[in-house]
């Protein structure tokens, strides 16, 4: 379901209130169990079941109402339990608004009392499947009306429970599971059931992990959940995980690296629940940890981005996951139960509302402060960040909807400010005059701490043992000019998309269509889909006093005579529909550079596209680039096993794809598809696909070897072998790229910054172009050890090697990173539709 359509009217959607109360007046709430049929972790649940479950307790307890707030990409309802007493929720609407006051998201004072707002969040990996079976224990334990002890948290609390954040990944496993199990159990380590194939059910329909997504929300589901969590506001978040299954219980406190700007007060607050919990777990004997593994760092995580937003973000991970099935045994000889898994999520659930309950006023408080601060004295070295309004005006349009997506406000100015700050580009500190129609977003504002750490060009990294990424900022995933101001600067007028000019010709000689961005990428698409021959030229030319880039396209009259009257209507209402300016043009004949019927301007052959989707590729890699095609370009591509690649015969314009993984000769056949290549297709491999082409006989793509070390140096210590590790390592770190602008790979690009998460680098090529690469070895921003710097320098970040009629193009990093890495997925477009 997109967002519009579960948006609007979200709270029309509300189960009404006085039949609930008649109904559980007069029937029972049935548990689990008695309504399922089974013991919950006697067996996995099926969704459907958890839905009618959910539904059935909203209809039946006083305490609940139900919201539909989406849905996923296979069509499965996404549903949100709001859980309080009935004389809160009957006034549920005023407790909402007013706790959007405490958020600065809404004017007016808000009342100083009022109940907190807890948000359990369940799922969001499908394979770690207790969570949502612990929802419904939690769920019900919540809504029985003759719980006393519920009920008195309920008087002083509102309950958000999402019992499934991704329901296809989670049915995709319980399915998967369901057909392998045998009569019982079998606990063995060993036995099938716990061994689940590619790609599991970790991710969502796309393989998404949607436990990366909060902070750049590129999935449906995620984009509905963030646009209702915004309305509400909670002062606690928690995200139910499960990890290996070996592990103990973790809770917050959280690890180190903790964000520069995660406050002390949301610390020590996770400390403050945290022993809640110890007491449960010390009372049980049960083992647990915290402060170990998972920290506060990357903003894309359940418990960061809440973080970020002014809550208690936590993560509580059970021992179990995908390998632990129903049971499984342990080393140590002890039996993991899924109903043992169920009972620990249950007892962190009560007991984080037991704790939320009791701190009440001191959530409240620190929440009020918290946004107050962000508005008037906000934290972090940046007062503004600016974007200049040269920026092709799709990327403004893209970033803008990110930030819509995230609750960060933005504007431009009525007129010029001088104002200082570091340009991203430089990395260095300069005086520059801020115009009207750049865009400005400024930290006083309630999302402030939000947009802080989207758009930190240098995030403070205290400790290197981290989890994810170290890097992300937007400017430079969006490869855009932009500043991160020191100069306080506050917009005063709001930003509005630019107006699409145009000059309307009833039948012009041809169309031009400037090459700027994914908007003019999906009017390529739809064009080319829909049969229109479109060229594109390859160097820059003067028409009609106007200059195109190489890159610009061009659609002739000459060419799509087969589409008689309507070329011109098919080029206009796609162009409208995309936001694309076009050019119409009255003649041929260039002013300067090559005339239209020059083989300079060549024609664009339609590609069909083949993607590997199994191993040996990453489930991860192969999502990305099937959502690009499908959600993103809008262009079919036909996904492949490694089997069928076997007899795939490529012709002349085909296009093969081979994201990431871990491949070997064995598993692909390499010699078969470089003759398609030869024969005029084209290769496009990614990270670790690049490992198959290098000693293949004239692929001139060489690894790069780690320089040998020749100082002597004390032996490390064995406490240290994690960070003796790092310093070979590179964490998700932003290099600043050499760009060869002139070649097609790069049309439409003025700047690349690469995201870097492998030290692995390969020599430049000595046959083929070198487009993209690293000039230095040293990130702009981002932790990479000191031992990857000459390793890096002079390394091949993109390339493309002519092979007989066609080429392979090889991306040494990924430039479809988690589907938000903007200027990447131009030049992966540019790999697919345009040719030396």
């Amino acid at each position: 379901m997109r967002l519009n359509r579960f948006v609007s009217g979200l709270f029309g959607l509300l189960l009404p209130v006085l039949p609930v109360l008649r109904l559980a007046a007069q029937v029972p709430l049935l548990s689990p169990e008695a309504f399922l049929g089974y013991p919950l972790g006697s067996r996995f649940t099926p969704y459907a079941q958890v839905v009618a479950y959910v539904e059935y307790v909203a209809r039946t307890s006083p305490r609940v109402q139900l919201l539909r707030y989406g849905e996923s990409y296979e069509g499965r309802p996404l549903l949100l339990a709001i859980l309080s007493s009935p004389e809160n929720l009957a006034r549920l609407e005023t407790l909402r608004t007013d706790n959007l006051r405490r958020a600065g998201r809404l004017p007016g004072t808000p009342h100083p009392e009022g109940p907190v707002f807890i948000w359990l969040s369940y799922n969001v990996h499908g394979n770690e499947a207790a969570s949502t079976e612990a929802a419904l224990q939690t769920l019900y334990a919540l809504a029985h009306p003759d719980s006393q002890r519920t009920g008195s948290w309920l008087q002083q609390a509102v309950v958000f429970l999402d019992p499934c954040l991704n329901p296809d990944g989670r049915e995709r496993y319980v399915q998967w599971y369901h057909q392998t199990q045998g009569v019982r159990p079998d606990p063995n380590p060993l036995a099938r059931e716990h061994h689940e194939p590619w790609p599991g059910g970790r991710t969502n329909h796309y393989y998404f992990d949607l436990n990366r997504d909060w902070a750049w929300a590129t999935q449906q589901e995620t984009q509905a959940r963030l646009a209702l969590y915004l309305q509400w506001m909670p002062q606690v978040h928690v995200d139910f995980h499960e990890q290996g299954i070996e592990e103990p219980y973790y809770f917050a406190p959280a690890a180190r690296p903790i964000h520069a700007l995660i406050a002390d007060w949301q610390r020590a607050l996770q400390d403050s629940i945290g022993r809640n919990h110890a007491r449960y777990f010390d009372a049980s004997a049960q083992l647990y940890f915290t402060r170990e593994v998972f920290d506060l760092f990357y903003p894309g995580y359940g418990d960061t981005w809440p973080s970020f937003n002014g809550a208690i973000g936590m993560t509580y991970e059970q021992g179990g996951g995908a390998r632990a099935g129903l049971a499984v045994r342990l080393p140590e000889g002890d039996t993991l139960t899924l109903a043992a898994r169920i009972r620990n999520h249950y007892m962190t659930a009560l007991s984080t509302i037991e704790a939320a309950v009791r701190l009440r006023n001191v959530l409240l408080t620190q929440f009020i402060h918290y946004f107050a601060q962000a508005q008037t004295q906000p934290r972090g070295p940046y007062q503004a960040f600016l974007l200049r309004h040269t920026s092709s005006s799709d990327r403004l349009e893209a970033l803008t909807a990110l930030l819509d997506r995230q609750g960060i406000r933005y504007g431009t100015l009525s007129r010029p400010r001088r104002v200082e700050g570091i340009n991203y580009a430089t990395g260095l500190r300069q005086q520059l005059e801020a115009q009207p129609g750049d865009l400005v977003v400024s930290v006083y504002q309630p999302a402030g701490v939000l947009a802080q750490v989207l758009f930190d060009p240098e995030p403070s990294l205290p400790d290197s043992l981290t989890y994810d990424i170290t890097s992300w900022a937007l400017p430079f995933a969006f490869g855009m000019e932009a500043y991160a101001l020191t100069t306080r600067l506050d917009p005063d007028q709001p930003w509005i998309s630019r107006p699409i000019p145009s000059n309307a010709h009833s039948q012009p000689y041809a169309y031009l269509v400037r090459w700027s961005g994914l908007n003019t990428a999906r009017f390529l698409s739809a064009l080319l889909t829909a049969g229109v021959n479109v060229r594109v030229a390859t160097i820059p030319l003067r028409l009609g006093g106007q200059r195109f880039e190489a890159g610009t396209l061009i659609l002739t009259r000459a060419g799509n005579a087969h589409l008689g009257s309507h070329f011109d209507q098919m080029v206009q209402e796609t162009a409208a529909h995309y936001r694309v300016p076009t050019y119409a043009i009255a003649s041929g004949l260039a002013e300067d550079g090559p005339d239209l019927g020059s083989t300079q301007i060549r024609l664009i052959k339609r590609p069909q596209v083949y993607i590997l989707a199994g191993p040996p590729a990453k489930a991860t890699a192969v999502g990305e680039v099937w959502h690009f095609f499908e959600q993103v370009l809008h262009y079919p591509a036909t996904l492949l096993t490694a089997d069928q690649l076997g007899g795939l015969v490529l012709e002349d314009g085909d296009v093969l794809i081979l994201p990431d993984g871990s491949y070997s000769s064995r598993a692909v056949a390499i010699e078969p598809l470089l003759e398609g290549v030869r024969r005029g297709a084209r290769l496009i491999a990614l990270e670790g696909a690049l490992e198959l082409l290098v000693g293949q006989k004239g692929i001139a793509l060489k690894r790069r070897n780690e320089p040998e070390e020749r100082d002597l140096k004390q032996p490390s210590l064995y406490r240290e072998r994690e960070r003796t590790v790092l310093s070979r390592q590179v964490l998700g770190a932003i290099y600043p790229t050499q760009l060869d602008t002139t070649h097609p790979l790069a049309f439409g690009l003025d700047r690349y910054f690469t995201l870097k998460q492998r030290a692995q680098s390969y020599e430049l090529l000595e046959e083929g172009w070198n487009v993209a690469w690293l000039e230095a070895g040293r990130p702009r921003s981002g932790f990479a050890g000191y031992r990857t710097s000459a390793q890096l320098t002079q390394t091949l970040v993109a390339g493309t090697q002519p092979w007989g009629k066609g080429s392979i193009v090889y991306f040494v990093d990924n430039p479809l990173f988690r589907g938000f890495w903007y200027a990447g997925q131009l030049l992966f477009t540019n790999a697919v539709f345009f040719r030396e």
